[in-house]
């Protein structure tokens, strides 16, 4: 079985390209033959094609992009083409960047009245939800992959998708590179590099686009719940981090907000931390949230975030609104370190049931739906 996976933008440090990474070995190992048609890509993630016409912009990015993926798939004998990115000649759409429109509507509700006005008449944003249109209404379109019941949810809402054609399957997690026992291999060395004393509680956020994910929402949170003693590590990078550092001067807590930026193995920050914290505006499902389940972590995040349907509430994590900052900060007040171990032991137990093998499972039996006899 010859399967094409499209991902304009290949990073071995990406969340979706952790995914398609965990995803690729999987279903090599049942046998398959997966191309990989990209723009570009760091990392090794096997056979790849490249499509990288000239571009300005990026409308005209996105737009050049397409066309040549579907010009390619012309070309070759693929039994199946799965999409990563809003592409309409695909069998399967894997839907792991949400649905363009609610984001949009998210992101409406945080802004004022004259940022909501330049985000309506934005032009690659109404380019993108007229192509996300011209997807879910394509003919071609057989299957459309959900990590979440709540993207499920969004796309019968946005565009009347039909049930049969939708299908959850959430990420996969490598079970033994993502382990409590990280704690006792980094917990120590990590925390005396960034100068957090041990027995601090550290938060931690793992995550660019810091608008989306809440990095600033979770600094205001940071700064109202109290604790004069914890500490906040935010990994990823983002051009606004200039403004998220300056918030946390105007706060009072710059010298215990942390900002490590881009790590290539995110594995350590999971040892050393106590809880995983996305305040996120809108998140289809995060691999970040998985990752430290699996670590050991609790998580709090939000409702409009897909990992809030495997959190329990006070169990494994907490779940609030994404606007709610002081219900962020009183969540937080809560997670003592002995309480975060505790409601971490059960994270575990929950990440338990998303390996990497029952992902690609789930993955392979809806490929043999999908291909005659």
């Amino acid at each position: 079985m010859r399967i094409a996976v499209v991902r304009q933008r290949y990073s071995a440090q990406g969340g979706a390209e952790r995914f398609i990474e965990r995803a690729l070995a999987a279903l090599a190992k049942q046998g398959l033959a997966v191309t990989v048609l990209a723009r570009e890509w760091t990392g090794d993630p096997g056979n790849v094609i490249r499509c990288n016409p000239f571009y300005f912009g990026r409308v005209w990015r996105d737009w050049s992009f397409a066309r040549a993926v579907c010009r390619e798939v012309a070309r070759q004998s693929f039994d199946l083409v799965q999409s990563h990115e809003r592409i309409a000649c695909c069998d399967i759409y894997r839907a792991g960047d949400g649905v363009h429109a609610q984001w949009l509507h998210n992101r409406s509700a945080a802004l004022g009245p004259l940022a909501r006005a330049g985000l309506a008449l934005n032009p690659y944003h109404r380019y993108v939800l007229a192509t996300e249109r011209n997807l879910f209404s394509s003919a071609g379109l057989r299957a459309v992959i959900c990590n979440s019941r709540m993207v499920k949810d969004d796309i019968r809402r946005h565009f009347g998708t039909p049930e049969a054609k939708l299908h959850v399957i959430y990420n996969g997690i490598d079970l033994e590179a993502f382990h409590p026992r990280l704690r006792e291999a980094h917990r120590s060395s990590l925390r005396q590099q960034l100068g957090i004393p041990a027995d601090a509680s550290m938060f931690l956020h793992v995550g660019a686009g810091f608008e989306r994910k809440g990095v600033f929402r979770l600094i205001e949170a940071f700064a109202l719940s109290g604790l004069r003693d914890a500490h906040l590590v935010i990994v990823g990078t983002d051009k606004t981090r200039a403004r998220a550092e300056q918030l946390a001067r105007s706060r009072g807590v710059a010298s215990h907000v942390h900002f490590a930026g881009t790590q290539a193995d995110v594995r350590p920050w999971y040892g050393a931390a106590d809880a995983l914290v996305l305040a996120t505006l809108y998140d289809p499902f995060p691999n970040a949230a998985l990752e430290a389940m699996a670590c050991g972590l609790p998580v709090v995040t939000t409702r409009q975030c897909g990992t809030a349907e495997i959190i329990d509430e006070g169990v494994n994590g907490f779940v609030v609104d994404a606007l709610a900052v002081g219900e962020l900060a009183q969540r937080l007040a809560r997670l003592d370190r002995a309480t975060a171990q505790e409601m971490g032991r059960r994270a575990r137990e929950r990440a338990l049931g998303f390996g990497v093998e029952k992902m690609a499972e789930h993955f392979l039996t809806l490929y043999r739906t999908l291909l005659p006899a």
